[in-house]
């Protein structure tokens, strides 16, 4: 095994410890909504200085073939921030390990053709 294989090696294995550090995770976007109610003279239809609802938080995904959107309460903003940001990290790391693997497999391809 060459020098660079074991720092594929350990590179991976890194990668397994840090996923292992992960929490809970989800996919998807937040975002801020505002919204214009149906209320007559509601500061939201003022012609002058109109002031939409919120902000609201949405939070976007598809999961499993399916998309779907909820909005997330503020006292729950932090955690499902957290979970976005879990989720994304996760990603990331399946990308690095998975690149990773197909180029030690390349090079055992490319060894076994060479002997």
């Amino acid at each position: 095994m060459t020098q660079h294989e074991k720092k594929q090696h350990a590179r991976i294995e890194a990668i397994k410890a840090e996923i292992a550090t992960l929490g809970e995770m989800r996919p998807g976007t937040l975002s801020e909504q505002y919204n214009v109610c149906g209320k007559q003279g509601c500061r939201c239809k003022d012609k002058e200085n109109p002031r939409k609802h919120g902000p609201y938080h949405q939070l976007s995904y598809a999961w499993n073939g399916r998309s779907t959107s909820e909005f997330v309460k503020t006292a729950d903003l932090e955690g499902v921030r957290r979970q976005l940001a879990d989720y994304q990290r996760f990603m990331a790391l399946r990308d690095e390990w998975a690149g990773i693997s197909i180029e030690l497999a390349k090079r055992r391809r490319e060894a076994r053709r060479k002997a």
